[in-house]
């Protein structure tokens, strides 16, 4: 059997950030504004560190290299972690971005994958909105033209969002979280984000943001996007936990598990099978992570990665988003 083991996340200073994941999740993280953590990446641009464990010390990316058992037999033979799990607080609007699909950045981004991804709205201010697709069909050269101008806003669609929120963003679809939104992200393992818009800001050596606008308009969906509905969620409940699949496509699947067995003498036993590691984020509460002898407690925004072939128990109350690929 295989230990899970806990990460401590690699950290972004995007000026867009806050500070909500340090105040919010006790991150103790030294950087301001603190826009995003990465709370499990092998990613070249910012890696995990294991936390505990016979790891611990090591980056995720060089563990995977030198164990890529741990990630199952699906993931083996690559011996690369393809997903990437944050958390982003956006204090200020994104900018406004698309991502390429898989085909587009083999070919023009030295072989990495596109990039899906995955919003589980955590916390939204009074009026918070995305920005996701279209409102109506364009044609690219009118897109560039609006880009230019400054004018690009009027042909975005703005969708209101709210705590429990989910939004799937799969490539092609221009969209941009905008202020006042804290989130979740699970997304395939790519930092390929291609800028149309940064809204003229300057950064913190008063340049602007560079653009990348005709790659963004290679890869962009110029039909009407339908606005997203919110899917019907099934409960499943057993004693000490409720679970439900939040969204299944075929990078990852995620479900929300309701942890609640502080009334009970038994901790509810979880396993991943020999095919594939899982990513447990602890969202909401706390609780303890128990294999065979060893207990680590954890807490709001502690992230554990679960190797395959693992066996372990949970106990607390909480909310935790899994991952399983």
């Amino acid at each position: 059997m295989n230990e899970p083991f806990l990460l401590r996340p690699a950290a972004k200073d995007y000026l867009w950030g806050g500070n909500r994941l340090n105040e919010d999740f006790s991150k103790g993280i030294s950087v301001s504004p603190l826009a995003e953590t990465w709370e499990c990446s092998a990613n070249p641009d910012g890696a995990s560190i294991v936390a505990s464990g016979r790891f611990e010390g090591m980056d995720l990316t060089s563990v995977l290299k030198c164990h890529p058992e741990l990630l199952g037999k699906h993931h083996k033979e690559k011996g690369v972690l393809p997903i990437l799990v944050k958390l982003i607080d956006a204090k200020e609007d994104l900018s406004i971005q698309v991502h390429p699909d898989d085909a587009y950045a083999l070919q023009h981004e030295n072989g990495q994958p596109g990039k899906t991804e995955l919003w589980y709205v955590l916390a939204a201010r009074k009026h918070a909105q995305l920005i996701y697709g279209l409102q109506y069909p364009v044609d690219r050269e009118t897109l560039r033209e609006s880009i230019l101008q400054g004018t690009v806003e009027k042909y975005l669609q703005r969708i209101p969002v709210k705590k429990n929120d989910l939004f799937f963003v799969q490539p092609g679809t221009i969209h941009a979280i905008c202020a006042g939104t804290l989130l979740a992200e699970i997304q395939q393992n790519s930092n390929i984000t291609y800028r149309l818009y940064d809204y003229n800001r300057l950064d913190r050596n008063g340049e602007k943001r560079p653009l990348h606008i005709e790659k963004a308009l290679d890869v962009i969906d110029y039909t009407a996007t339908p606005a997203p509905r919110q899917p019907v969620r099934l409960m499943k409940y057993e004693r000490g936990c409720a679970s439900e699949i939040l969204a299944r496509c075929k990078y990852f699947q995620v479900e929300r598990l309701l942890l609640n067995t502080e009334s009970l003498h038994r901790m509810v036993e979880f396993c991943t099978d020999e095919l594939s590691f899982q990513v447990l984020l602890c969202v909401e509460g706390c609780g303890s992570l128990v294999f065979g002898d060893c207990t680590l407690p954890f807490f709001k925004g502690d992230c554990f990665f679960i190797p395959a072939n693992s066996t372990f128990r949970l106990h607390g109350r909480a909310q935790i988003l899994k991952t399983i690929c």
